[in-house]
């Protein structure tokens, strides 16, 4: 798999690992909040996709939308400083990498959509 293959995959584990921290007014509680969308709305597509629900064309674009609406937000929502927790080291280690499969994932989405 080439490098740029591996970015999407790479930003999914990212998107995943987000922190479990629960705050007032804080990115990391945000990413938390956003990662349990992306959580629900993904849940879904893999039974579809294994044929343990009967596709749904409105739950799939809901779903979609979902991955859109985070992948808005959710750049912004990893500010120097908050480092930690359970978000990827690798975030703020290759920043322009991130930027760049997070670009990669709303294209991928509106695409999808």
């Amino acid at each position: 798999m080439s490098r740029g293959n591996l970015r999407i995959p790479m930003l999914f584990a990212a998107l995943a690992a987000a922190p479990l921290v629960i705050a007032g007014d804080d990115p990391a509680h945000e990413r938390h909040e956003l990662m349990e969308d992306v959580g629900d709305a993904a849940k879904p597509i893999g039974q579809m996709l294994k044929g343990e629900r009967d596709y749904d064309v409105d739950l799939l674009i809901t779903s979609l939308e979902t991955f859109a609406r985070v992948g808005e937000s959710f750049g912004g929502l990893f500010p120097e400083g908050s480092e930690g927790g359970e978000a990827a080291p690798a975030i703020w280690e290759d920043r322009a990498g991130f930027d760049d499969a997070l670009a990669q994932w709303r294209d991928a989405t509106g695409a999808a959509i």
